[in-house]
């Protein structure tokens, strides 16, 4: 039997304890703290100590967003990890994840690979099971590492990304609250843009690609900045559109934490003033897939993000890949 929507019942997030500040990358690039910050909004991100997977880090915000809807991680129904830095090719994150955690060994586990959209693709995917009957709950993981993948010689991507995993737990909404609609979209015509052109099958690793940094993030950033400020404002409007709702309607805008110039660009032409957007890329750079469920969490247990509050989420990732969702929170 369908459920009129679903919602999100808990959150939870980790980051791992090492902090790299702007300063120390002074030291390591041709860069510094006032170029960074003036062209990102970043002052700092957090990265995974020696040994530490993306499943660990998966693990522990699962375990924290499975205390706060107060189930058991044997309720789950499924397990979606969205991430584009996985613990290895063969298996799924998710099935570490599985695992880790201790939910039933027959609780189905899979990856999604839409970069920095993860976490709203995976909502999609929870929100047609739940609606649908199909699960009663679902896990959804946004999770990167993705300080393993950056080439530190190169100052336009490494002063950007930071480790870390956000989780909620999507369930059936017993009233009002829940989630009103999800946008997904992608155009392969960027995928040139944002990408990590070595170890798959177009490039299987050698010792040459390796040394060559074919492995690691590779990104046209003024064709990711023009794509983000268009798509997400589009999928922004989209969602406001189908839900009749105008942005005075909205409380908060919760954004992939990528860049502040971009955000900016996306409150100028959607109409919602920045401070209803939480933010906390400062703390945390861009955490792909993992920044949407980080900030959701960290808004809510610091009791701005309230019951009943109108929340928009919207980002775009390598693909590029981008969507929107809005919910009653």
């Amino acid at each position: 039997m369908s459920v009129p929507h679903s919602r999100i019942l808990g959150t939870g997030h980790y980051v791992p304890e090492r902090v790299l500040t702007n300063q120390e990358l002074e030291a390591k690039v041709d860069t510094s703290d006032e170029w960074i910050v003036s062209r990102t909004g970043i002052r700092e991100r957090h990265i995974a100590a020696e040994g530490e997977a993306t499943s660990d880090m998966a693990s522990e915000a699962a375990k924290r967003a499975l205390a706060a809807a107060g189930i058991e991680a044997t309720d789950l129904d499924l397990i979606i990890v969205a991430t584009v830095t996985p613990d290895m090719p063969l298996p799924s994150t998710a099935c570490f994840v599985q695992s880790k955690i201790g939910a039933r060994r027959d609780c189905p586990s899979f990856d999604i690979a839409a970069a920095c959209a993860g976490f709203i693709y995976g909502l999609d995917l929870a929100d047609k099971f739940v609606r649908t009957g199909a699960a009663k709950y679902v896990l959804v993981v946004g999770v990167e590492l993705l300080s393993r993948v950056m080439n530190w010689d190169d100052r336009t991507t490494c002063v950007l990304f930071g480790d870390g995993a956000g989780a909620a737990i999507v369930g059936a909404s017993d009233g009002e609250r829940g989630l009103l609609s999800t946008h997904i979209y992608a155009d392969g015509g960027f995928t040139q843009s944002l990408q990590i052109p070595g170890g798959g099958s177009v490039e299987p690793a050698t010792a040459s690609s390796v040394a060559q940094g074919r492995h690691t993030v590779h990104m046209i950033g003024k064709d990711i900045f023009k794509a983000a400020v268009k798509n997400l404002s589009a999928a922004s409007k989209a969602a406001l559109e189908q839900n009749d709702l105008t942005t005075d309607d909205v409380d908060w805008v919760v954004p992939h934490q990528a860049n502040l110039r971009i955000l900016g660009g996306v409150s100028e032409r959607v109409g919602i003033p920045m401070s209803r957007f939480y933010l906390n890329l400062e703390r945390y750079g861009n955490t792909s897939s993992a920044s949407i469920p980080i900030a959701l969490d960290e808004g809510v247990r610091a009791g701005e993000i309230k019951p009943g509050q109108t929340v928009l989420v919207c980002a775009l990732g390598g693909g590029v890949a981008w969507g929107s969702a809005v919910m009653r929170f």
